[in-house]
């Protein structure tokens, strides 16, 4: 048997408890909250699991070494000291990045070259033959944290960051990072028991998202490559068993997963991510004008989008979103809408109450997500002003 290690998931601001529940039924053991992390246990196969199943994940990071730290020599005896022959060959290659929130040091990526050269020292003073840098492809991502004195060193499982899934071979202006679309999806509580729309797809991701969630795809498969997959431990046979056990678990969706946009150009990128990620037959996007549209059907209707937030997009903010308001109220009885905006002045213009508001982030901006519930019949205006 594997033995069991800790680990870090790095997620997104307010995803924490949505990545802990992820976590928990993948089945990780010792599962705690952070700011933006959560960390657990778990074996190597969890760790591979964990890499292409979990949704909400950014990163998992296995730490391998935590010190004080008083200063900058400190550091480097530190890093020299430990077994880096373990990890990475002589003739390796190494990355390093580093986070910092410590009066000791100003400049993270000082502290990564230092680490750097720690390593590089080791193995020169004890082989005669050092690793070089790769950015893009090293055999060992290392991550150094400093917290005021704590200093921990992990390996980057991971690489690229996992919202890079794989699928996406064309974007727009302004896309929206793949892991904040499936957290968004799931902070709405879609289950895949009702149609599902996005009417304002731009290129497709929160409706491939949404569509992986319905059909408990691994969100990760189609990625070129993991961090781990050049490690020296690195077992190919575990990982296809891993993969294989996830693939067992997909299952039928029988409701239907819609997508509009305006812009002629969206769409047909759209079109080209849902054919990348095999998604075709579960979800329909068309070249429409949202405030030109009405729902079909008398069916429930759930509904997550990304509209503009003026931020990039020269549009009359106020007037647009009023418009999101007027549709949803007049054209889409019987329909939960939530939608994500940093522009919280605009937000006031919808003319609608909502029902929740939950705190997030996209990339820097400060954010809300926001919920409506449109009624059908007499209680259509219950949540309007």
């Amino acid at each position: 048997m594997e033995e069991n290690f800790n680990m870090v998931a790095k997620t997104l601001f307010g995803f924490e408890d949505l990545l802990a529940k992820e976590l928990t039924q993948l089945g990780a053991q010792d599962v705690k909250t952070g700011v933006r992390n959560v960390s657990f246990s778990g074996d190597k196969g969890f760790m591979y699991k964990a890499n292409l199943a979990l949704r909400t994940a950014i990163k998992i990071l296995k730490p391998i070494e935590t010190f004080m730290v008083s200063s900058e020599q400190d550091l480097y005896n530190k890093l020299y000291a430990m077994s880096w022959e373990q990890y990475v060959k002589p003739t390796g290659t190494i990355a390093v990045d580093a986070t910092i929130h410590t009066e000791l040091f100003t400049n993270s990526l000082y502290i990564a070259q230092k680490t750097k050269d720690a390593i590089v020292d080791k193995f020169r003073d004890t082989t005669g033959e050092r690793p070089n840098v790769d950015l893009k492809f090293p055999d060992l991502k290392v991550n150094v944290h400093i917290d005021r004195n704590q200093c921990t060193i992990s390996l980057d499982s991971s690489g690229d960051s996992l919202h890079k899934r794989g699928y996406k071979i064309a974007t727009n202006i302004a896309p929206i990072n793949e892991v904040l679309a499936a957290g968004l999806v799931m902070l709405s509580g879609w289950d895949g028991q009702t149609d599902f729309m996005d009417p304002m797809c731009g290129s497709g991701t929160v409706l491939i998202e949404a569509a992986m969630i319905a059909c408990n795809i691994p969100p990760n498969l189609m990625r070129k490559e993991f961090a781990f997959e050049r490690w020296q431990d690195w077992d190919v046979d575990l990982f296809e068993k891993i993969e294989a056990s996830l693939l067992n678990k997909t299952r039928d969706f029988h409701h239907k997963i819609i997508g509009y946009d305006k812009a002629p150009s969206a769409v047909a990128k759209a079109k080209d991510n849902i054919k990348n990620a095999q998604l075709e037959d579960f979800i329909e996007v068309k070249h429409e004008d949202f405030f030109k549209t009405k729902k079909g059907g008398d069916n429930k209707l759930h509904m997550v989008f990304n509209p503009p937030y003026g931020e990039r997009l020269n549009i009359d903010m106020q007037e647009f979103y009023k418009n999101i308001g007027d549709t949803l109220k007049q054209n889409y009885p019987n329909t939960d809408a939530w939608f994500i905006t940093s522009n919280l002045d605009a937000l006031k213009h919808v003319g609608l109450r909502p029902s929740r508001k939950i705190h997030l982030f996209n990339a820097k901006l400060e954010a809300r997500l926001v919920k409506f519930e449109m009624y059908a019949g007499s209680k259509k205006g219950k949540y309007m002003n």
